[in-house]
């Protein structure tokens, strides 16, 4: 019998990613429209309180301001990071127009209303902020990170819309630049039911 006992290590990556994620969580959700222009990178999580109608009981979750379901687990890092920038780099105001960014993909999607979403958002130390998203989006799995992909797309820029519409789009159409994208087979009612479908089988929050 096995009874080695692991000792407990605060300074262990997943304690520390765990961290971050309970200080994100404790903080107070505020409306995703209405988000004044702030400073630094960081880790959010969005949440939908709506009544589009495959998303009930994410919206059932996240009534009375009991925010328990993220529809979308995200991160917004400096630039540069990626390739190895200065670790002094300021992070500007990354953060805060990442976030601006999903509010007008929102805001230009015929069958949603930004009103009913609502967000956290923590400031994060830069190496923290990778560790801390894939914690989060392996917690709550949520519905945009996981089944309903391209929430988060850019415009891949002129010339470059060969590719599948997203999911997302399909989904809530509006976004001009994905109208360019190539036309997936399945059709937003086949969408809808897969997402019914999942939520029904999966816990919620």
């Amino acid at each position: 019998m096995n009874d080695r006992v692991v000792p407990f290590n605060p300074l262990d990556k997943r304690q520390l990613g765990e961290s971050v994620g309970r200080q994100l969580l404790a903080r107070e959700p505020c409306s995703l429209g209405q988000l004044e222009r702030f400073q630094g990178a960081g880790i959010y999580v969005i949440y939908y309180s709506g009544d589009f109608p495959a998303y009930t009981p994410l919206a059932q979750a996240n009534q009375e301001g009991c925010f328990e379901a993220p529809i979308y687990v995200g991160k917004a890092v400096p630039k540069g990071s990626r390739k190895g920038g200065s670790l002094e780099a300021p992070a500007g105001s990354v953060l805060y127009s990442r976030l601006g960014e999903h509010a007008r993909s929102i805001q230009e999607a015929s069958n949603l209303d930004l009103e009913r979403f609502f967000v956290r958002y923590l400031v994060v130390d830069d190496i923290w902020i990778p560790l801390a998203e894939s914690l989060l989006i392996a917690h709550f799995s949520p519905l945009w990170n996981h089944l309903i992909d391209g929430f988060g797309n850019h415009d891949p820029g002129k010339g470059r819309h060969a590719g599948l519409r997203p999911r997302w789009d399909v989904l809530h159409p509006g976004r001009a630049w994905a109208e360019k994208c190539k036309p997936r087979d399945e059709t937003a009612e086949q969408i809808e039911l897969e997402v019914l479908e999942h939520l029904r089988s999966m816990p919620i929050g």
